[in-house]
């Protein structure tokens, strides 16, 4: 085997899916799921996996396998002015990282004050403002360098654990909070219809947001992993699962936390403070509730690391092959960056609280820049540079070699040419409307 290939067709679906399970599946869905009406935005989100994370999908696993390159050099294959799409992904995931390495940090907190005292921190405000956000947020960072060091076979090494792991631990959770009392009406709320005027068009461009931000599109993850593949992996079948895997573990930490909000009464819009506000709430009024909650926050690091290791990887590898380094520098190079990147993320509520541009701290100024206008830019020059500058069809006889036929080849094509650039350019409206609404409230 190859230093730079997966040793195994379960390593490679297992690290991808680890690569898009994380932190979008686990913190960020129940929210946003919560204030958007519950099972009407669980219907759109399953449409728009269908309809623009699958395509998007095998197109990146294709052109990543097809180039045997980093994104940028990927792009370039199919024509040199494409370079810049690349560059724009890789930029993103070092950015990208830089915050999510943050609340990474958080994460590894509470797990580490639940072990050491049975309880969560008293007061997650005044934690997420502190100094203390630092070493976390490098504890997080050095777990990731730590496995990226082993290139391709400890990221597979990782991801063969952690992932059959995360299910396991998702499913001891359920047992429990579905058996509380009138857990029933949050499962209602995610899987009965109802008059719930929460789900408005913002909900629609929210769960678009969501389909790119869960499945870690446009951010060169899987042009990169697909570099790392055989000619024998069936490509639609392999996004397929990873797309089945990630959907689940979204849906299945709705289905973990919203029976226990409404047991307890709680407010299901409560938006990004759910897991770190609310649920230590109910841990705490459950018997045994400490252990669930260690479980818990294992879970969510198991599934933030994967993912950070992934981020990492992409300019890791943008990194080794632009400058011909070696992997150990270019590993501790660019994690260094990006956590010098990220300590003003963490002060952004308490050292740097009065650092504001345009009504935005520096955190969610970071998080703003990726998902409002680097990622959609990408996805649209994506679409144009393969679907209208390229012949797509080379990308679809690239996913024929593990498929042996590849039958719905021209509506994969249709979609990437008309379907997908029009879903990202609603996204890309409605984040800049929202932009535009937090500047003049500012």
């Amino acid at each position: 085997m190859k230093n730079n290939q997966w040793s195994s067709r379960l390593g490679f679906v297992l690290a991808t899916a680890g690569a898009a399970i994380g932190l979008g599946n686990l913190w960020k869905f129940p929210y946003i799921m919560g204030r958007n009406g519950g099972f009407s935005f669980l219907i759109v989100y399953l449409l728009f996996i269908v309809i623009l994370g699958l395509p998007v999908m095998m197109l990146e696993m294709s052109l990543g396998r097809y180039s045997g390159k980093n994104p940028v050099e990927s792009y370039k294959k199919i024509n040199k002015k494409a370079g810049i799409v690349g560059f724009l992904g890789v930029f993103a995931a070092f950015v990208i990282l830089s915050y999510y390495s943050v609340i990474g940090g958080w994460i590894l907190k509470y797990l580490f004050s639940y072990v050491t005292t049975a309880n969560a921190p008293a007061d997650f405000a005044a934690f997420s403002a502190s100094n203390e956000t630092v070493l976390w947020h490098f504890l997080f960072m050095a777990s990731a360098v730590i496995i990226c060091l082993m290139g391709v076979k400890g990221i597979e090494k990782a991801s063969k654990f952690m992932m059959p792991a995360l299910f396991i631990l998702m499913i001891i959770i359920i047992v429990r909070t579905v058996t509380l009392p009138n857990a029933v009406e949050g499962l209602k709320f995610m899987f009965l219809p109802s008059d719930n005027s929460s789900f408005t068009f913002t909900s629609i461009s929210e769960a678009l947001g969501q389909v790119f931000y869960s499945l870690s599109l446009c951010m060169g993850i899987t042009i990169t992993y697909g570099s790392y593949l055989k000619k024998d992996e069936n490509i639609p079948k392999s996004c397929a699962q990873v797309a089945v895997m990630d959907t689940a573990i979204a849906v299945l930490a709705g289905i973990a936390i919203f029976p226990a909000v409404f047991s307890f009464g709680l407010d299901v819009e409560q938006g990004p403070g759910l897991i770190f506000g609310i649920l230590p709430k109910i841990f705490s009024e459950i018997g045994g509730g400490f252990i669930f909650a260690i479980a818990f926050f294992i879970l969510v690091f198991f599934a933030a690391v994967t993912s950070g290791i992934a981020l990492l990887e992409v300019s890791v590898s943008f990194v080794t092959q632009k400058w011909k380094i070696g992997r150990k520098k270019a590993v501790l190079g660019v994690g260094l960056a990006v956590f010098l990147l990220g300590v003003p993320s963490c002060l952004a509520t308490g050292a740097l609280s009065g650092f504001n541009i345009a009504g935005y701290n520096f955190f969610d100024l970071m998080s703003v820049f990726t998902d409002n206008i680097l990622l959609p830019l990408s996805g649209l020059l994506m679409c144009w540079f393969v679907g209208w500058r390229w012949e797509p069809k080379i990308l679809a006889n690239e996913m024929t070699l593990g498929a042996k036929k590849f039958k719905l080849a021209k509506i994969w094509i249709f979609t990437i040419k008309y379907i997908t650039p029009v879903l990202i350019l609603v996204v890309t409206v409605s984040g800049f409307v929202n932009i535009y609404n937090t500047v003049t409230a500012a």
